[in-house]
């Protein structure tokens, strides 16, 4: 294909980068670090930094891009965007995944060249472990003087193999316990992705002949949403590139840090600027928030950085009124009837469709469900907790499932008479699946073909039968096979185990058929299934890397946000993340029933326009 010369190079399927942008993408002799606060369009700069990288050559055929995103809607949202900026033969050198699903490959990779006897047998499971468990563990152990907290973080941090027994503190004695007790000599092992980031940190340490693979493999490594990464990931990189010829692009926003309880590092940008000696750049505008919202952030990025520039805003008002405020309600059943109906009366102005509505949890979405659901039902809304587990899986992550991805496109085929952006997106996967070289026309006429074909029959069929749980499962198997189980499992490293693979089938299969029981007829079971006329409820650190028209953050009180204090500086940053989450308008609910207001927040706010106002008046 022909290559186009860095001087000639211009941005792929929009007018312009901003300057600081420009240079950014263009720095490819060393790494650098961009800060892009919310809205800057972090996604889009590193979608067009790939296509520059592959379309002028500087990243040559075979060499290959890493992409490691924390979420894994948003590694397959910044894969959709390469093949959308790139030809698809260059798209195909693009491999964005997450830093759990690069972890976990590496390890079912290069599994034998795991140290014995840390070496996991091929049949493992993946365990998901919450506080609760390790709670039980240290019960059931009987293991005194470590909590749960400190047992999930050791466990993470800990590297394998461990220091003799004798230099053990009750931390790595407990550690100690728990690999043991999950990996047992003889049986079956059960590890966690902390696990699995250990066991990778060895390997790469171990083998330098798979350390000196990667490196060739990977000249250029992407990390998106940088600011989360942990200690132990930050190890993992070191293990596998430090002192390296890859040149690291890493993107993120300090401001937006939200994750130490997960264990993010809290040095990470100035770690990695002297570490891999870094270029830093900031990036201003903000392409999400129009003037008005942008304003009122910036008061809290102040607070969070008193030197932070300030954002250029290039989104467009398009709401009269408030647009931010502080609802205030005195009983919870006042709050739940005036939040219904004003997003009812919303929707049926034309205003906001429900799905862009978001209503944002501290914490225990399943409580706030179970709360709003009669009252959103009363008031013909839909509600859909994006938090509750199906199989095992959360609605939310099964959504940004590359299988989901495969399946829902083709369905929608079965569902509609004429649909060309699913056509389009299924060509794209069989084509991506079967590995069909884009100048091959007859392999390309062979596909269309058998997709025609199948499409024609799915079609006739789904056409005959009414929706319903068991119609669902045998149309989703329909579309699968179609795909081929082994190829699609061949192609998606995340799924080339049977355990992993089927709790994301079991999940997708189950949520269609619940989908099946509420919709009258197919298109509409997939609307159902993606959330179409729903309004969405997830918490907050959820709500990382997503946006709304309109978000309402339930619970701004003294009970719900009990440690937001002047001095607690992260839960701040977890504020700023939900008020950066809107494109047009941002509400908190103060209800006194719940608790009381926090008094330093309102006070910084209303210089700035937010203003608290009566709920039952809205």
């Amino acid at each position: 294909m022909t290559l186009v010369l860095p001087e000639n190079w211009r941005p792929q399927g929009i007018n312009d980068l901003e300057p600081r942008a420009w240079d950014a993408l263009r720095i490819t002799n060393r790494s650098v670090l961009v800060t892009a606060g919310a809205g800057a369009g972090k996604t889009e700069f590193l979608a067009q930094k790939a296509a520059y990288l592959l379309q002028t050559g500087i990243c040559p055929a075979p060499r290959r891009i890493l992409a490691i995103s924390f979420k894994r809607d948003a590694a397959r949202n910044l894969a959709d965007r390469v093949l959308l900026r790139c030809a698809p033969e260059q798209a195909r050198r693009f491999d964005s995944m997450t830093f759990d699903a690069f972890t976990k490959s590496l390890v079912d990779r290069f599994r034998k060249a795991i140290p014995h006897p840390w070496c996991p047998p091929i049949d493992y499971d993946i365990i998901m472990p919450k506080r609760a468990d390790f709670t039980a563990f240290l019960n059931e152990q009987g293991i005194g003087g470590v909590n749960p907290q400190q047992l999930e973080r050791s466990l993470a941090e800990t590297s394998v193999p461990l220091p003799p027994p004798d230099e053990w503190d009750p931390k790595t004695a407990a550690v100690e316990r728990f690999w043991s007790d999950n990996c047992p000599a003889a049986g079956d092992w059960r590890l966690s992705f902390s696990m699995l980031n250990r066991l990778t940190h060895l390997l790469l340490q171990e083998n330098e002949t798979i350390r000196r693979a990667i490196r060739a493999t990977y000249p250029f490594v992407f990390l998106d949403e940088f600011q989360d990464t942990t200690s132990a990931q930050y190890e993992l990189l070191e293990s596998g590139f430090l002192g390296s010829r890859t040149r690291f692009t890493a993107v993120g926003d300090d401001k937006q840090r939200i994750m130490l309880f997960a264990g993010a590092k809290r040095d990470a940008f100035d770690s990695f600027a002297r570490d891999y000696n870094a270029d830093r750049t900031t990036l201003l505008s903000n392409w999400r928030s129009h003037t008005d919202l942008v304003a009122i952030q910036h008061v809290i990025a102040r607070r969070l950085d008193p030197g932070v520039e300030p954002p250029i805003p290039l989104g467009e008002r398009l709401v009269d009124g408030d647009v931010a405020a502080i609802w205030d309600f005195p009983t919870r059943q006042l709050e739940r009837n005036a939040l219904a109906g004003w997003i009812a009366g919303q929707v049926a102005g034309g205003v906001v469709a429900p799905h862009e509505v978001a209503l944002l949890a501290r914490i225990h979405a399943n409580d706030v469900e179970d709360e709003l659901t009669a009252t959103f039902t009363e008031h013909g809304l839909r509600l859909r907790n994006v938090a509750r587990d199906v199989e095992g899986i959360s609605i939310q992550d099964l959504l940004g499932e590359d299988l989901t991805g495969f399946l829902i496109p083709l369905l929608r085929l079965g569902a509609s008479i004429r649909n060309p952006e699913a056509w389009n997106s299924v060509l794209s996967d069989l084509t991506f699946l079967h590995g069909v070289d884009p100048q091959d026309d007859v392999a390309h006429a062979k596909l269309q073909k058998s997709l025609q074909d199948f499409v024609r029959d799915l079609r006739r069929t789904m056409q005959q039968r009414r929706p319903d749980a068991a119609n669902a499962r045998e149309f989703a198997e329909a579309v699968r096979e179609f795909y081929g189980e082994e190829v699609i499992r061949g192609n998606v490293p995340a799924y080339r185990r049977n355990s992993d693979f089927g709790r994301v089938w079991a999940g997708f299969s189950a949520l269609l058929s619940e989908c099946a029981k509420l919709a009258p007829d197919w298109s509409s079971v997939l609307d159902e299934f993606e959330g179409k006329g729903q309004v969405p409820l997830m918490t907050v650190h959820k709500s990382k890397g997503l946006e709304f028209h309109t978000m309402i953050f339930y619970g701004l009180d003294n009970q719900t946000w009990w440690s937001l204090t002047p001095a607690k500086i992260e839960d701040l940053r977890v504020f700023f993340v939900a008020l950066t989450r809107a494109k047009q308008r941002a509400f908190f609910l103060l209800c006194r029933e719940r608790g009381q207001a926090i008094n330093w927040i309102e006070q910084l706010l209303l210089p700035a326009g937010v203003r608290r106002v009566d709920g039952t008046a809205i």
